[in-house]
């Protein structure tokens, strides 16, 4: 290796993890604190686009953020539980937008407004609903959730009047059934879901006006809701452990520094972490051993090295 190739190597090594960095906060562009979700379940692939930058590729426990866009993939499935521990399921090839979230503890003015751009997504309504004002959009109407379980269909081209959007209503995990109202993309009131398994479809009349048809939910169609709200639930489990412990970090531990957590904080599996103190790993830092496994490498392919044993401290 000629001498000039080789300091073309040591400086892309070098200056690779600093790139990596900054092309994830670009990437990202969100603090911490900003967070307003997290994924509880995934499978398959599902992406997220934020700040218009290239969608990524989700895992479960990234964080979610206000103006996210969440797509799944053809067999996949994705389940995403918010501060307030409501959760929204999306089947294969669904996208919705976070456009809004705000949730504190006690307080009068918490909303969450999520748009359901396409495809079938299930939703279990939580402190949000029942403490400030919770809607779901669509392209053809605009929900208010009242504290309940519910099933939205979106087709391709549903504002054009080409197939019809369904909202479904169902029995929460405890029985309880709660309200979903429906409204035009105008305001106006087009009806109330208030019984278990009832439902709306979504049809344009005339004018180009859209209006809410009651309906008897098929049998077949039921029969996969019940798919659908029964992962719902499960997921809804996993997420409110993980709502959980975020408030619990959001408390009084919350503005410690990075290398001083307390040692009895949980992981999602209910295992305690450890407290390593100021040697903690960071996520993205090359340990001892793998710097100096680096630094050998780099020892042997250099002409002008020493020739030696030992490697090069």
């Amino acid at each position: 290796m000629k001498r000039r190739e080789f300091i073309t190597l040591v400086g892309g090594a070098t200056a690779w993890p600093l790139m990596a960095h900054a092309q994830n906060q670009q990437n990202t562009n969100q603090n911490t604190k900003d967070q307003v979700g997290q994924v509880a379940t995934l499978q398959g692939i599902a992406t997220v686009v934020r700040n218009n930058a290239t969608p990524l590729a989700l895992k479960v426990s990234d964080a979610i953020y206000k103006k996210d866009v969440l797509q799944t993939g053809a067999s996949a499935s994705l389940a995403v539980t918010f501060d307030d521990e409501t959760t929204l399921s999306l089947t294969a090839n669904a996208r919705i937008v976070v456009n809004e979230f705000i949730y504190e503890e006690g307080g009068k003015s918490n909303k969450a407004v999520v748009n359901i751009a396409l495809g079938t997504v299930a939703f279990v309504a939580s402190l949000v609903a029942k403490t400030g004002d919770m809607t779901i959009s669509t392209p053809t109407a605009t929900l208010g959730i009242r504290g309940t379980t519910g099933v939205v269909d979106v087709p391709e081209n549903a504002a054009a009047g080409v197939g019809e959007a369904k909202v479904k209503l169902y029995p929460d995990a405890d029985g309880r059934v709660g309200q979903i109202e429906v409204f035009n993309r105008q305001g106006g009131r087009l009806g109330t879901l208030a019984q278990a398994s009832s439902a709306f479809a979504i049809r344009q009349g005339p004018g180009g006006r859209f209006t809410a048809i009651p309906f008897q939910i098929p049998p077949q169609e039921a029969a996969r809701d019940r798919g659908v709200v029964q992962r719902l639930f499960a997921s809804h489990n996993i997420g409110r452990q993980m709502a959980i412990q975020r408030r619990q970090l959001r408390g009084p531990t919350r503005q410690l520094p990075n290398n001083q957590r307390p040692n009895n904080l949980r992981q999602p599996g209910g295992r305690p972490q450890q407290n390593r103190g100021p040697n903690l790993q960071q996520k993205g830092n090359p340990s001892p051993a793998q710097r100096d496994g680096f630094r050998e490498k780099l020892r042997k392919l250099n002409p002008f090295a020493p020739k030696r044993k030992e490697p090069i401290r």
